[in-house]
């Protein structure tokens, strides 16, 4: 008699292709790009936060170099070239660090030099950081997956905003930063690098109140990558397994969010959330898809019946009637547009601080009146910030790689193209009044990314 011996189904084999890539090492994983993104808020409580990026692009520079060498071949996105003449300027403007404009405080080439470095450091990181997400195709990472990588992280902005809103006062001292020299952790930057916190406490006008910031170190930070990241959040959840969860949770999320948007007292927020809400409704219009508009004008108006009956309504026009900051940004946007006019091509390299404040030089900042002058010249925007720091060419080549993108993916319109090209329209917009290093710049590069790939996944249909 003879036996029968029953085998259970092999699992399907890998592709031929792809075993061999991973054994020749051509592949690129996944890992380098969700690590920092899934685990953000242990990075953010161990000190490291912004910083785990640098860190993830060391890796991933060298998972690209190696995948080049054994025979991967690498793409570049559109507009790469400009990109490359921007990283060149912001390299190139080290030679100008030690000349000091009239009206601003005196200071040497390596007095500056930290300050430079660490934005040429963190320009390098978005770069790698474009490059290897950029690379990697569906079967190492999916676009899908990294769509919702990305609304994790706007969910993530929603919980640190609500925490501002009701524990504006929460910080705690995190392990990196027990770590550092008391002179080191006592600077102010370095506190917003790896010193937890909720909000930061702000006088506008009103007495001192809590503005959200968490998990990214700073309220302009924290508005700026809330209008970023917003889009990727509505198409995960209409791309969720489960369309009634899906609709649920975005439904939930958007309610939820409008709370701490208003308690931030952030106008440029206010501002890019219309701006990027304008541009999907024109999209949408343009290409006929007039359900998906009436319900994006329907929830416009919901939020608006909201805000107008409840008490968020008296908070936004407190904030209007409060335009504190006001002066001090025409007074810089001023200085740096003077700036340029004297350094033109390349700018000075990097930020300078003014000598006093906006009615004389010999009224600065002092412990009783930390708001009373010295101020960033660039830092109460990224456009004034290109130009003053970098000049016309940096500027230009920056706003110029964007402006290609944008035109060269005009044409995707499935939920993914469009939602990127309202980031890129955000982060344009957000120029004016944010800037873009750190995580902005990034979110904005990932964003990009993600239109890149699907360009590439259509051409090669």
């Amino acid at each position: 008699m003879t036996s029968t011996v029953t085998r259970s189904p092999a699992l399907p084999a890998r592709p031929a292709p792809l075993v061999e890539a991973a054994r020749t090492g051509r592949v690129l994983p996944a890992w380098p790009v969700t690590v920092p993104l899934l685990a953000y808020p242990l990075w953010w409580a161990a000190g490291l936060g912004v910083l785990v990026f640098s860190a993830a692009a060391a890796v991933m520079l060298v998972l690209l170099v190696r995948a080049a060498r054994r025979g991967r071949r690498l793409r570049l996105p559109p507009g790469f070239p400009l990109w490359l003449v921007f990283l060149l300027v912001v390299v190139g403007g080290l030679a100008v660090l030690d000349v000091n404009p009239v009206g601003t405080l005196p200071l040497d080439a390596g007095g500056r030099l930290l300050g430079a470095g660490f934005r040429i450091g963190e320009y390098l990181t978005a770069t790698v950081v474009l490059l290897y997400a950029g690379n990697l195709n569906d079967t190492e990472l999916p676009r899908r997956r990294m769509v919702r990588l990305l609304g994790w992280l706007f969910a993530l902005t929603v919980a640190g905003g609500l925490l501002g809103v009701v524990a504006g006062s929460f910080a705690f001292t995190s392990p990196v930063e027990w770590l550092l020299p008391a002179r080191v952790r006592a600077d102010g930057f370095v506190q917003s690098l790896v010193h937890p916190y909720a909000a930061q406490l702000m006088d506008l006008g009103d007495g001192v109140q809590p503005r959200p910031s968490a998990p990214w170190g700073y309220t302009n930070t924290w508005g700026n990558n809330f209008c970023l990241l917003v889009g990727w959040f509505v198409v995960a959840c209409r791309d969720a397994s489960r369309p009634v969860w899906g609709w649920l949770t975005l439904l939930v999320g958007l309610a939820v969010a409008v709370v701490p948007v208003i308690f931030s007292l952030n106008r440029g927020l206010w501002i890019g959330v219309a701006v990027a809400a304008a541009y999907v409704a024109l999209r949408l219009a343009a290409n006929g898809r007039l359900a998906a508009l009436g319900a994006l004008l329907a929830a416009t108006a919901l939020v608006g019946v909201v805000v107008a009956a409840s008490p968020l309504g008296s908070v936004i026009n407190d904030r209007l009637d409060h335009g504190k900051s006001n002066g001090v940004r025409t007074y810089l946007t001023q200085r740096a547009v003077t700036g340029v006019l004297e350094s033109p091509v390349i700018g000075y390299g990097t930020t300078r601080t003014t000598a006093g404040g906006r009615h004389s030089i010999t009224v600065g900042e002092s412990a009783t009146c930390a708001r009373c002058g010295n101020f960033t010249i660039g830092g109460n925007g990224q456009l004034w910030q290109l130009l003053y720091a970098h000049g016309l060419l940096g500027t230009v080549s920056y706003l110029g790689f964007f402006a290609v993108g944008l035109w060269r993916f005009r044409r995707d319109n499935t939920a993914v193209g469009i939602a990127g090209g309202a980031v890129i329209v955000g982060s344009l917009t957000a120029t004016l009044w944010y800037n873009a290093l750190v995580t902005p710049l990034i979110v904005t590069l990932l964003g990009y990314a993600l239109l890149w790939r699907q360009h590439i996944q259509e051409e090669s249909r």
